[in-house]
């Protein structure tokens, strides 16, 4: 299982905090890679707000005892003190994001979003910009730089913004395009490291590729080749902050098979080769530690 958490203050103890419009106690994200299942059970649930991003894969989730599966472009919430019942299984292939929050404004800011506390489930599309926000927020809480907790705060709202504007264009996709252009997303996530034709899949649906691309880019904000382009590049970053692996190693487990093409890509997307990228993060991540070590000597 892979699992990457922060929390405010370094407490896991969840609270209630009405000095600010809008506080983010705890945020993190889930991804079985081994272990069969994993259940969440809370009788009393919590005294917090929690969302729930189901980014890959589907969750299972218990709403007044009834099961509810959510496919990835859903978020799920709860609102203090309801029952949590969930669980992410193997062979759904879940990733799963987190957040806990809190404050003085916090229902009028989700309502502010459109986000309606009487339902547990809503549209969000597969945007990769929410991994990205999440994954910021999740650093933030772990560094406590200056400023942080009006950061986290921020990033959250953007999350809810870009959820917002998603459920929109939902409401005025025609047809079944929106179902069609959503089932897209999902598969170009779950397959983005394979070799994808456009063409082949925009004609599996019947549908012209001007047509399908077109769709695809007014609904997910970016075209079908871009999108799998990022979600390539995500995690490519994400395994070259994380792993030792080889840039090739890297470069095969994304989707390439020549890894000096890899590389090139890389850099006309991220300004710096990979290598010279994990250079500076690992750089950034020693100054970062140093600057902790400094504090603490200080205090």
């Amino acid at each position: 299982m892979y699992v990457n958490s922060a929390y405010l203050n370094n407490s896991r103890i969840d609270f209630k905090d009405y000095s600010a419009p809008l506080v983010v106690g705890s945020c993190g994200t889930y991804r079985l890679l081994t272990r069969e299942k994993l259940p969440t059970f809370w009788q009393k649930g919590r005294r917090d707000y929690q969302i729930l991003y189901v980014a890959a894969g589907k969750a299972h989730f218990w709403f007044d005892g009834k099961e509810e599966v959510v496919k990835a472009g859903n978020m799920v919430l709860y609102k203090p003190g309801e029952i949590q019942k969930y669980v992410y299984y193997l062979a759904d292939k879940p990733e799963v994001f987190w957040v806990h929050f809190t404050g003085n404004d916090v229902k009028k800011i989700l309502e502010y979003h459109g986000i309606h506390l009487d339902e547990h489930v809503f549209y969000t599309g597969t945007l990769t910009e929410y991994k990205t926000l999440f994954r910021k927020i999740i650093r933030e809480l772990q560094l406590c730089r200056y400023g942080y907790e009006d950061y986290t705060a921020s990033l959250l709202n953007e999350i809810l913004l870009l959820a917002s504007r998603q459920q929109r264009s939902e409401s005025c996709a025609p047809g079944n395009i929106h179902a069609q252009v959503e089932d897209a997303a999902i598969y170009f996530s779950e397959n983005y490291n394979e070799k994808i034709s456009i063409e082949d899949y925009a004609a599996s649906l019947h549908m012209s590729t001007t047509w399908f691309i077109r769709n695809f880019k007014q609904q997910v904000g970016t075209s079908p080749v871009q999108y799998i382009l990022s979600l390539r590049m995500v995690n490519a970053q994400s395994l070259l902050e994380q792993t030792n692996y080889s840039v090739g190693e890297i470069a095969a487990i994304v989707g390439y098979d020549n890894p000096l093409y890899f590389s090139r890509v890389f850099h006309k997307e991220m300004g710096v080769s990979p290598m010279q990228y994990r250079k500076d993060k690992l750089k950034k991540s020693e100054i970062s530690a140093e600057e902790e070590t400094t504090i603490s000597a200080d205090l």
